[in-house]
């Protein structure tokens, strides 16, 4: 997917539409990114796929629904053992009933995707035993029933359609509400001169739960007092990153996953953080620049979050 992204933020060519290429296949094609690639380079078909190498379960998108991992049918979904369940971001594990069972969510509200360990659909783990039992759930649905812990949270709707919200252990409480790091990047990548960005919660002296950060890297076009007029008007309050970092690259792993480790645990400190830093300050509404007493201000507890 961030493949696609650095090819629609790439200067236009004369040539970019001169290709035999019909079909693309991958992952992680984010939607904001989806259309607009598929117009400008002129590609006939796009399909996405969920899954991980070591995973029992997969999904695939073959009718082009732009956001889309595939359609699975309720009915055949049960049938694959392809379940979502309630999932407690505060404790970081799966909820249970008073009995010990776990609770499939309805339609457009994010679980983690499990998917039934038998036979047929095995789970080999890895070659630490530890690693191995961290992937299972056990006793989910009935007494001895084992599946496997994706680690992801996905949604789906009515239809059968099955999304991508975030990767567990990336969403994160804000003003008690949950916070899907990929729902927000989404909204920011598509406001103007946004090239890409990264969105994490970060720890904020004295407040519960991780305040919304994102790395931006940014272009021509990019205007920080619309992209503010723009965050508001597309995200609740407690969805909006209370901090931005500009730099001119987002770190990835060698799969094009952006690499979050570091920013969150540099944070908004201009101490220690070259890059530019701003702040959505509560007096105004707007971002400002994040310097070492505006800093001060806010971790000293002097400003109402």
């Amino acid at each position: 997917g961030e493949l696609c992204r650095y090819l629609v933020n790439s200067p236009p060519h004369p040539l970019e539409r001169a290709h035999e290429l019909r079909v693309v296949i991958g992952n992680g094609l984010r939607p904001d990114v989806w259309e607009e690639f598929q117009e400008r380079f002129g590609i006939e078909r796009i399909i996405e796929f969920y899954g991980a190498t070591e995973g029992n379960t997969t999904l695939i998108n073959l009718d082009g629904k732009v956001g889309s991992l595939g359609r699975m049918p309720a009915r055949l979904a049960r049938a694959a053992g392809l379940h979502l369940v309630e999932y407690d971001i505060e404790t970081d594990e799966v909820r249970r009933t008073p009995e010990g069972r776990c609770v499939e969510v309805g339609n457009d509200t994010p679980g983690e995707a499990i998917a039934r360990i038998t036979k047929a659909t095995p789970f080999d783990g890895y070659s630490d035993r530890d690693a191995t039992e961290t992937k299972i759930l056990r006793d989910v649905f009935t007494e001895g029933d084992a599946y496997f812990r994706t680690g992801d949270l996905l949604r789906h709707d009515a239809d059968g359609y099955y999304y991508f919200v975030d990767r567990i252990g990336d969403t994160f409480r804000w003003k008690g509400e949950n916070v899907s790091t990929n729902e927000v990047a989404h909204v920011l990548g598509k406001c103007g001169g946004v090239q890409e960005a990264s969105v994490y919660g970060v720890e904020v002296p004295g407040a519960d739960g991780r305040a919304g950060m994102a790395t931006l890297v940014v272009g021509d076009g990019f205007d920080l007092d619309e992209f503010g007029r723009r965050v508001e008007a597309e995200l609740p309050r407690y969805a909006r990153p209370l901090f931005l970092r500009t730099r001119e690259e987002v770190d990835i792993t060698t799969t094009f996953k952006h690499r979050k480790a570091d920013s969150v645990r540099e944070g908004f400190d201009p101490a220690t953080v070259d890059d530019p830093l701003y702040f959505l300050h509560p007096d105004d509404g707007r971002y400002v620049a994040l310097g070492p007493e505006l800093h001060a201000e806010i971790v000293g507890r002097g400003l109402s979050l």
